[in-house]
């Protein structure tokens, strides 16, 4: 049990900073860009294009940027746009293409962001003309604009929202990827580098895709099994596959954009890693560089990091416990007494949380709970539905009729 928690801890020190800082990277842009950049940018084929040359060099981790993809959407960039983001960003970066080249080679990180860009657009296109109809997690619109103002306050909320939403899934990816972890040493890769070519690299894929992994910091294991004679191409599949994918970002991509695009998702990643793999092996002959580099995940601002999500999620669950057994009182309780009032706009946990905390806060309300499907407000106190409506508007969401 112990070494399962600190596998636990291990990967949490690992995702908490760039979780955190993707999150902030979605905050600052949604305070910074103009009400309607993203809108006139990132949509269409050009807005693919533009979100995969902004995500290529961010330094974002796969659980980094889940938030600032999921807020590109939010802020009205099409599916597209957001799923080129998605896939692109978290396989490279200027860190990762540095150490890249330090322990494979510069033809193997400059044949890295190739790849990258191509599996971005390819599935940025794919998720344009194949995804079906958008599902909206709450593209901004002029009743937001109470939100929109609030400055660096809004965008930390904004980036609060963004994370309480798929809390769960990072729960869910943390621990799974601890199993894995428990189960696969790292040494059990070496045991397909003796059966060559395609077999090797879908070994690798199907190893790597629950998995978090790093796209900087699993650059050294991926040089070592380069060196204990695992095909160059197979360390591709393991670098591309595994920071594009995990269980956590697998469960945040379905809950934002559905099944189908989740699909176009995989089947990129997978086909576009595999048959990229393939193409480097033909094409490049390079040696790897096999240099020892740690990555340690002990350094202050790790460690803070992580204490600080986990703290976070700790206030996702109690506030979600809370809710349920209010949700559960209010079910058998008598409303006659209460205001209630249906609610368009809201589109996730966070958005559930914060029309509930501005409710309960609000003077004369002796308690509130707000419900998300479907979208509801049942406020009990000395307040009349017309305070409660304007409390709505004014925390960015609409009440609408029965």
């Amino acid at each position: 049990m112990s070494g399962f928690l600190l596998q636990t801890w291990d990967i949490t020190l690992e995702l908490a900073p760039w979780m955190l800082l993707g999150s902030l990277v979605a905050g600052a842009m949604h305070l910074f860009l103009p009400h309607d950049f993203v809108k006139r940018h990132l949509t269409g084929t050009g807005g693919i294009l533009k979100a995969v040359a902004l995500g290529v060099p961010l330094p974002l981790c796969s659980c980094g940027v889940i938030p600032t993809g999921l807020g590109l959407k939010k802020d009205g960039a099409s599916d597209g746009a957001s799923v080129g983001f998605l896939i692109s960003t978290p396989q490279t970066g200027v860190d990762s293409i540095l150490v890249s080249a330090a322990f494979l080679g510069w033809p193997f990180a400059l044949f890295k962001v190739a790849a990258a860009t191509v599996t971005g657009v390819a599935g940025g296109w794919f998720t344009e003309h194949f995804g079906g109809p958008r599902i909206s997690i709450g593209t901004e619109t002029s009743e937001d604009s109470a939100h929109e103002h609030k400055g660096w306050r809004g965008a930390i909320e904004h980036a609060d929202d963004i994370i309480q939403s798929i809390w769960v899934w990072l729960v869910v990816g943390v621990l799974v990827s601890a199993a894995i972890n428990m189960w696969i040493p790292p040494d059990a890769f070496g045991t397909v580098t003796t059966w060559g070519g395609v077999i090797t690299m879908f070994v690798v894929l199907g190893i790597s895709l629950p998995m978090y992994i790093c796209a900087t910091a699993s650059v050294p294991i991926a040089a070592a099994l380069v060196a204990g004679g695992m095909p160059t191409g197979a360390a591709l599949v393991f670098l591309m596959a595994g920071p594009a994918t995990n269980i956590a970002t697998i469960g945040a991509i379905h809950r934002g954009f559905g099944f189908r695009i989740l699909n176009i998702y995989l089947l990129t990643i997978i086909a576009g890693s595999v048959g990229l793999g393939i193409a480097f092996d033909e094409l490049i002959d390079t040696t790897a560089q096999t240099d020892t580099m740690m990555m340690s995940h002990d350094a202050w601002w790790a460690t803070g990091s992580a204490i600080l999500l986990s703290l976070l999620i700790l206030r996702y669950a109690a506030s979600d416990l809370k809710r349920y057994i209010s949700q559960r009182r209010m079910a058998t309780a008598d409303l006659s007494n209460h205001v209630v009032v249906h609610v368009e706009g809201m589109t996730c946990g966070g958005c559930v949380s914060r029309l509930e905390g501005v409710l309960n806060d609000t003077k004369g309300v002796t308690s509130a709970v707000v419900t998300l499907k479907p979208g509801k407000a049942i406020v009990e106190g000395s307040i009349n539905q017309e305070e409660v409506t304007a409390i709505v508007d004014g925390a960015g969401f609409k009440v609408v009729g029965e």
